[in-house]
């Protein structure tokens, strides 16, 4: 069996997650349960960040210890994640045991082999980031990052040698076209940082201890990205006494980043792994981001949503469609209250539930619930329907392999409106109506075909909307070979009887007024 090892980055514990974080989580969750319908052995890491200046600055204004604040957090963060029906196998926190043992080790590994140097570190310091930065990578004097002010540091420092793999890991990127994604992604980290001139990269602090502390020079505390992002191999038990999952699944199939932190994924992290002689992820997908009309989401500007406010007043397959639906490779995408409710009245309620609700109920009506068995010759519309199907299964499979999944969602979208129409086409109402034997067959190979194209609709979105999914397959009788493996056996539609009533699985909302209601959550 295929293994298939995903991972988010983890998360600095500063509170609620919006909309915009928790959108990684669903997409990690989402291709792994994709993964797992084509058949792979799958294994989904995440977890929180939880080391660093501004964790133990947050814990003081809490009145906190920082241990007991990180914990208070992480709480909050694994019972979303159960809220949001997230299936991930790890949950790591950098402050367990077994993850500073290993940190401190590879720190150690990194010193011995001369890849590491004590020096003076005088800079640009963002404290949110937790970044260094020259006075040339400054724009206007800021965080180029995330444009907040930041302050000159100098303290005795460790320095990762950043310069010694420069050109080995332009090399790399030069023979592995598909290890960053999208390709305009990596055109940016060598434009921007590798070809001006790589800086080596300060690996400990002194200022405040609340982090891993360096083992052989226990006043410095190791860097928060040193330290975070080795979390991908330690979680697998990487330098521990139990690492049969990191020889399992090591190197990662797919690591799932926001575009803020493209430059520690991109190059700091390929460069440790080059530093410690392991294979490099097969791929970095970077994500681009939840925008709002005037920008990015602020409590400050009152325009923050966050996801559990929408799944408790909207359910959880609608909050995650409109999550998935709403973020294209090449764009941000744009959250809005009218385009929520749009795509739920239109998408969810018009399209599919509709489809879903008359489909049952003209069975039920016209052959007593039982879906009827077909073996007429498909006439120009049925063969136009059955190709459609074909070819929408090959469409979705290779635009989810390529990350493209708002993408994968239109073209199941398409098939939906594509079988609504074929509804209209056929008018079984008519069919019904006439009693001889070409239009009875006729009015079967209808009913036959709508189950059919229902069944993989309900297959085609299970990664994205397990609920809906559930729910369709019950409501047609079906209950068992679920996979995708699955979708062009039409064997499995044989004796299938549907629920005596269909029940609309999303039920159409008053615009206006869910529109206010949203708008009144932005501002809480």
């Amino acid at each position: 069996m295929d293994k298939y090892y995903i991972t988010t980055p983890i998360y600095y514990p500063s509170g609620r997650f919006h909309i915009g974080t928790a959108y990684t989580t669903v997409l990690a969750d989402t291709l792994k349960k994709y993964k797992k319908l084509r058949g792979y052995d799958t294994f989904m890491l995440t977890g929180l960040d939880e080391h660093g200046q501004k964790i133990q600055d947050k814990a003081k204004e809490s009145n906190l210890s920082p241990q007991e604040y990180v914990d208070i957090q992480a709480k909050a963060a694994i019972d979303l994640w159960r809220k949001m029906d997230i299936s991930y196998n790890k949950f790591i926190r950098t402050t367990d045991d077994y993850h500073v043992k290993a940190v401190q080790k590879i720190f150690e590994i990194f010193l011995a082999n001369g890849d590491i140097y004590k020096g003076e570190y005088e800079g640009w310091y963002c404290k949110p980031c937790e970044s260094y930065f020259t006075e040339t990578q400054l724009v206007d004097g800021k965080c180029p990052d995330c444009g907040r002010d930041v302050s000159k540091m100098k303290e005795e420092a460790y320095f990762f040698n950043m310069k010694k793999y420069a050109q080995k890991l332009l090399d790399y990127y030069n023979t592995h076209p598909d290890f960053i994604v999208p390709e305009y992604t990596k055109q940016e980290m060598i434009n921007n940082f590798i070809k001006p001139g790589l800086e080596d990269l300060c690996v400990t602090r002194t200022s405040f201890d609340w982090g891993i502390k360096v083992l052989s020079d226990p006043k410095h505390v190791i860097y928060v990205w040193l330290d975070a992002l080795t979390n991908y191999l330690t979680a697998l038990g990487y330098l521990s006494d139990d690492n049969s999952l990191f020889k399992k699944y090591w190197p990662a199939d797919v690591h799932l980043v926001g575009k803020d932190i493209a430059r520690f994924h991109l190059i700091y992290w390929p460069i440790f792994l080059m530093a410690l002689d392991l294979p490099l992820p097969k791929t970095i997908f970077v994500h681009n981001w939840f925008m709002m009309k005037d920008g990015k989401m602020s409590k400050s500007k009152g325009n923050v949503i966050y996801p559990e406010q929408l799944i408790d007043r909207y359910g959880l397959d609608a909050t995650k469609y409109f999550l998935l639906r709403e973020v294209p490779m090449s764009q941000d995408g744009l959250f809005s209250p009218e385009s929520f409710v749009e795509r739920y009245n239109y998408d969810l309620c018009n399209d599919l539930s509709n489809l879903l609700n008359r489909t049952v109920s003209m069975i039920n009506k016209y052959f007593s619930g039982k879906v009827p068995s077909y073996s007429g010759t498909p006439n120009d519309v049925d063969n136009d329907i059955e190709n459609c199907s074909k070819k929408v299964i090959d469409d979705v499979t290779n635009l989810i392999d390529k990350f493209e999944i708002a993408n994968a969602l239109q073209a199941i979208w398409s098939y939906i409106s594509r079988t609504n129409k074929y509804i209209d086409e056929t008018c079984p109402w008519i069919l019904a109506k006439n009693e001889n034997d070409d239009d009875f067959i006729k009015l079967q190979s209808c009913m036959y075909h709508l189950v059919a194209n229902l069944r993989e609709i309900a297959i085609l979105i299970r990664p994205f909307m397990t609920i809906t999914s559930d729910n369709m397959l019950n409501q047609l009788g079906i209950n068992e070979n679920i996979s995708w493996g699955s979708l062009n056996d039409y064997t499995l539609l044989n004796d299938l009887k549907v629920i005596p009533k269909g029940e609309p699985i999303f039920m159409r909302l008053k615009a206006d007024e869910e529109i206010n209601y949203i708008q009144d959550l932005m501002k809480k």
